[in-house]
């Protein structure tokens, strides 16, 4: 009668030193891959956040108007303004305020943008002509943004870095831009720059 031959010592020390060189291979390509993946995940909802928030500043800025208002002290704002550094960065009048429920209440608004610890910052005024107790509500909508930049094209087809512009660069233009130039100075990607038309005066 013949007898099954089993393995020997040897045998199963060989086959253990394949298994586990494999599952060291096995774990390290896997690993690779849920690392690649987070990194994927986590790059797609980074632009998730910017195209979000140049959505934002796009709805304002395309629907800016040319309406000056009352300041908190009764002097009077330019529809739109915008200074080469300061807080906030820019400030303008714009229409489109969706009123669903016929409120009693304007459908334009003042907005205002700037960038305060490492984030862009939106301000809204509940009214156009404010009060001294005026608050405007604010809300984050980028973080990981060190600066904001903004370039404005006049009627002559010339770039200014304020708005209005200097005397000494043009004719005073005391209306809307042609279009806003908007750079994010993100930590993470660098600059991030969109161009944005805004309405012609008629």
């Amino acid at each position: 009668m013949t007898r099954g031959r089993g393995f020997t010592l040897l045998e199963l020390l060989v086959a253990v030193a394949v298994f586990a060189v494999m599952s060291v291979l096995a774990y390290a390509g896997l690993a690779s891959v849920l690392d690649a993946r987070r990194q994927t995940d986590a790059a797609a909802a980074r632009l998730g956040e910017v195209q979000l928030a140049f959505t934002v500043l796009q709805r304002d800025l395309e629907q800016a108007l040319n309406r000056s208002v009352r300041a908190e002290y009764g002097d009077r704002l330019r529809a739109f303004t915008a200074a080469a550094d300061g807080d906030p960065r820019l400030e303008f009048t714009r229409t489109g305020h969706a009123n669903p429920l016929a409120r009693p209440r304007s459908v334009l608004l003042r907005v205002a943008y700037g960038v305060e610890d490492d984030a862009l910052y939106r301000l809204q005024w509940p009214v156009l002509d404010r009060a001294q107790d005026t608050r405007p509500h604010k809300f984050t909508v980028l973080e990981g943004v060190e600066r904001l930049e903004v370039r404005y094209l006049d009627s002559a087809g010339r770039w200014h870095e304020v708005w209005p512009p200097l005397r000494s660069d043009t004719a005073v233009e005391t209306g809307l831009p042609r279009a806003a130039e908007v750079t994010l100075v993100l930590a993470d990607w660098g600059k991030v720059t969109r161009l944005f038309v805004l309405p012609r005066e008629s």
